[in-house]
């Protein structure tokens, strides 16, 4: 057995609703701006001939319920609240018929975006990191299994900030379907169980202060909830 210099870090896990097991998390991708009017409120444009993606670390996961901290860096933190896909099988150059065999189940989840920082590094041409990938902004509730949900179509998505209604939409009001947004990852990654894909938020992002209580339902999922602690 080789030697480490030191312990290899422990992959992040999800709760499977009615399993004791849970779901190990291998790698996170975003899609960007899959929702026309939150396109829109963004000052982009609403349409585009291709989805587009970013990505966010392992390490960025939060569970749902927990109390998260408001990160260094940033005077402007935004929830983008969005169905996650979670995969359980491997996909590469699928079509997006054969996209529905990879998902092992879907669940609500947090986008967490340095938004002050995010529009800056648009603006200079550069890299969306340090905007996008932090620490616990990833935030994911439990993982409904495919067979429980159905197929992601018309079902309502929508944000409460201290019972206030921010974010209200449908699934089918995405530009690019969830298997379509499997099927085009699918052409660059040989996607593996453990993938999740976080597909887009509704319009209705907004910043947040230290205190704040968040819940993000979807219809026929286990709502994700989270709170804002105090700045580190």
């Amino acid at each position: 057995m080789q030697e480490l210099v030191f312990p290899p870090p422990v992959a992040p896990t999800l709760p499977v609703r009615g399993l004791s097991a849970r779901l190990p998390v291998r790698r996170i991708f975003c899609a960007g701006r899959n929702y026309a009017a939150h396109a829109l409120e963004l000052g982009a444009e609403a349409g585009r001939s291709a989805p587009f993606f970013f990505t966010k670390s392992p390490s960025a996961l939060a569970q749902s319920g927990e109390t998260i901290p408001y990160p260094p860096g940033t005077r402007n933190y935004q929830y983008e609240l969005e169905l996650v896909l979670c995969l359980g099988s491997h996909a590469f150059r699928v079509s997006e018929s054969e996209a529905v065999a990879a998902v092992y189940g879907y669940a609500c989840g947090l986008d967490m975006t340095r938004r002050d920082l995010q529009r800056a590094l648009r603006a200079a041409g550069q890299p969306w990191d340090l905007g996008k990938d932090v620490e616990a902004s990833a935030v994911v509730a439990e993982i409904t299994p495919a067979a429980d949900f159905g197929v992601p179509d018309g079902q309502r998505i929508w944000l409460s900030v201290d019972d206030e209604l921010r974010q209200d939409a449908h699934l089918s009001d995405m530009l690019c379907s969830p298997m379509a947004l499997i099927a085009e990852l699918s052409k660059f990654y040989h996607l593996a169980p453990g993938d999740l894909i976080f597909t887009g938020t509704p319009a209705g992002v907004a910043p947040l202060a230290p205190g704040a209580r968040i819940r993000g339902q979807i219809e026929g999922l286990t709502p994700v909830e989270v709170t804002i602690g105090e700045p580190e």
